[in-house]
């Protein structure tokens, strides 16, 4: 029996459709505005758009050990990324620190102030009100406020003061709005809006250097091997990643 052509035509265009799937990312809410410009190039080449899925680094490991259905995580620390992988919840041999980034102290556009960012220096009388960052016992970028604010001196006289957020987007809305006098977020956040001001940026040894690294999740489906790679090597993703501010790791 002859099938129509229609038929025919429409059994490959379900076919091809299903033939790739979308690769489903959780990645620190840092990388929200690259990685939503690359996954359209990554559609513009053909492919499914990727389901990106952004929050705090620690927040999306917790949910990928839980057994939340991911194919590539991106976080904004190691320590996260090497709780996910003590878990044994990702793809061996895949794991790959690919970008870096640093950590600036911002206020709301027009009302900056002036600190001295040396072991000396006293932030806390430098401006008055709350101070925004990430949580500072579980988001990354609160955990690296936190280490340069105790390397500095500062801590004791700013702990009462801190506000934590979930994840280091919503420290930056909240200096945005003028909530928080004060923020500690990455370089790169700070570089998407045009509502607050970089203060300083803080000193590289006061931290541990902000790095993010990518890698594979167990069992995930085997597009997001191809997706990785187009992060890793595509000069159109570099391009993407430097534009916002990262620096790249990993020679393109």
């Amino acid at each position: 029996m002859r099938l129509p052509f229609a038929f025919i035509a429409l059994f490959v265009l379900s076919f091809n459709a299903r033939a790739e799937e979308a690769v489903r990312v959780f990645a620190a809410a840092s990388l929200s505005s690259a990685l939503n410009e690359i996954g359209k190039q990554w559609q513009q080449a053909g492919h499914p758009a990727p389901s990106l899925a952004y929050a705090a680094s620690s927040a999306l490991a917790k949910q990928i050990e839980a057994g939340a259905p991911a194919d590539l995580f991106a976080s904004a620390d190691l320590g996260w990324m090497d709780y996910v992988e003590q878990k044994n919840k990702l793809a061996p041999g895949t794991r790959i620190s690919l970008l870096g980034n640093a950590l600036v102290l911002i206020a709301p556009k027009g009302r900056g102030f002036k600190v001295d960012m040396r072991t000396g220096g006293d932030l806390a009388k430098a401006f008055e009100g709350k101070l925004c960052t990430g949580e500072t016992s579980s988001v990354p970028a609160g955990i690296y406020a936190k280490q340069s604010l105790t390397a500095l001196g500062w801590w004791e006289a700013l702990q009462g003061r801190i506000v934590g957020a979930d994840d280091v987007r919503t420290a930056l809305a909240f200096v945005e709005r003028g909530e928080c006098a004060g923020g500690i977020v990455y370089a790169t956040d700070a570089a998407i809006s045009d509502k607050v001001e970089v203060v300083a940026t803080f000193p590289a040894d006061s931290h541990k250097p902000v790095i993010y690294p990518f890698a594979l999740v167990a069992d995930g489906r085997p597009e997001a091997a191809a997706f990785l790679d187009y992060l890793k090597t595509s000069p159109a993703a570099a391009t993407v990643f430097q534009r916002n501010g990262f620096v790249l790791l990993m020679p393109k």
